[in-house]
């Protein structure tokens, strides 16, 4: 049976009504199932995370993009999140009997519906994008809503569907096909902004920390504190735990606590396993050892027959 996960990002995490109404596009998609909805005020960004076949992902997301254009209009926006698109990213991830390219392929024709029928422009990215400056998803939002009217004029971001010019409410979108990545973020005991950002610079790959970490510092002014909020665009290489130790260390440097930390959407969960190899120090550990992943595998075994 396919299985592809798609992990949208809209530029809206404050309106509930909002987030309830965009979201019922999955909802009342046959063959798709909603996984999970995570909202954040302070980054005004939900994030929302389905699965499907290539059929009925098509089919949720022409009406997830219809619904989001009737109620996000980005020159009224604000978020600590950086965002160039009302619906700002459309990842897509092989999980089950679909390949790797057929994804790729996948992630093309979506692009090329979303411009067809809305006319917002679409950059590809990470494993869609064959132009290595263009993959990373950093540097093609660099810039923001805001800034793309000058930056599409540029030939070098053109974008690779539409014209060179936003759409007026909806801005341009970034889709493609990619690894499985986990969105953490790490809670800081001050208010400080400055020290987060310091710890994401020493923290993210591109100013010389670990490989396939993207981080930002964050203020959560609801409940006065900072936070170094990441993408984590390969765990195998970049661990979970590694990541939250660089940090803690980094953050004693500055005489500032770790008060929390969160996952928004979901994880993989032999993300979560390595966490507890790690910090338990368990001996002779191995996937198969976890009940719940023996269950599945002789329940699928026999649904196969």
């Amino acid at each position: 049976m396919e299985i592809i996960e798609s992990i949208i990002n809209i530029s809206e995490g404050r309106d509930a009504e909002t987030v309830n109404y965009i979201v019922e596009s999955v909802r009342q998609t046959p063959e798709c199932f909603l996984l999970d909805v995570s909202s954040d005020a302070d980054h005004n960004r939900t994030v929302i995370t389905f699965i499907g076949n290539r059929a009925s992902l098509t089919k949720a997301i022409k009406e997830l993009y219809k619904r989001s254009l009737e109620k996000i209009d980005l020159r009224k926006h604000k978020g600590e999140h950086p965002r160039m698109g009302a619906v700002d990213v459309v990842p897509f991830v092989p999980i089950r009997d679909i390949t790797l390219e057929d994804t790729i392929a996948f992630s093309k024709e979506v692009g090329k519906m979303i411009w067809e029928t809305y006319k917002v422009p679409v950059y590809f990215y990470e494993e869609t994008q064959p132009v290595a400056d263009r993959k990373n998803l950093a540097a093609i939002r660099k810039g923001e809503f805001e800034g793309l009217p000058d930056k599409m004029k540029k030939p070098e971001w053109k974008p690779d569907l539409g014209e060179c010019a936003p759409h007026e409410s909806a801005g341009a979108s970034v889709v493609g096909c990619r690894m499985p990545l986990i969105a953490f973020n790490v809670n800081l005991g001050t208010a400080n902004l400055d020290i987060a950002n310091a710890i994401a610079r020493h923290v993210r790959g591109s100013s010389g920390g670990l490989v396939c970490v993207k981080a930002m510092g964050v203020e959560l002014k609801q409940r006065g504190i900072v936070q170094v909020s990441m993408n984590m665009v390969n765990y195998k290489k970049s661990p979970l735990f590694r990541v939250f130790e660089m940090i803690k260390a980094e953050a004693d440097r500055y005489g500032v606590p770790v008060v929390g930390s969160e996952i928004v959407g979901l994880i993989p969960q032999d993300a979560m396993f390595e966490v507890a190899e790690f910090y338990l120090r368990v001996e002779g550990y191995t996937p198969a050892c976890i009940l719940e992943n023996k269950i599945n595998t002789v329940l699928f075994d026999q649904l196969k027959k």
